[in-house]
């Protein structure tokens, strides 16, 4: 089993987690910014995002519940919290996080297209009888 690499940006994911979880929906970046957030999978348990931002792109205030990032490309980005903090970090292809929910402003600093895989983790619906 592939051990996750745990980076600065959990860090951040952690402090944006600190916010409060919000309703999946409310900022879904599906409906915000379709240009850089694409469903590729979907069922009861989770939902699968493509992320795609081009060289110097910026996206919007948005929400995710908690979820898995995969990195697909070397990154280097900056990310603005709703109370108008910003945390830069920079990371490596392959990296894979733990990213607890929150709200984020997200940005690609890099020179480069920047790409990665999303699991949003939804939550256990009770089973009724």
């Amino acid at each position: 089993m592939r051990q996750l690499h745990i980076s600065g940006y959990a860090l951040l994911l952690l402090a944006v987690s600190a916010l409060g979880q919000q309703p999946l929906r409310a900022q879904d970046p599906i409906k915000v910014d379709p240009k850089h957030y694409k469903v590729v999978f979907e069922n009861d348990s989770v939902r699968v995002l493509r992320i795609t931002y081009g060289a110097h792109e910026k996206s919007i205030m948005h929400n995710h519940p908690n979820a898995v990032a995969v990195f697909l490309t070397d990154f280097s980005g900056r990310f603005t919290l709703p109370d108008g903090k910003t945390v830069d970090n920079a990371g490596k292809a392959g990296q894979a996080i733990w990213s607890p929910a929150g709200k984020h402003l997200p940005e690609n600093l890099g020179d480069n297209a920047f790409e990665l895989i999303l699991v949003e983790l939804k939550p256990h619906k009770a089973k009724t009888k």
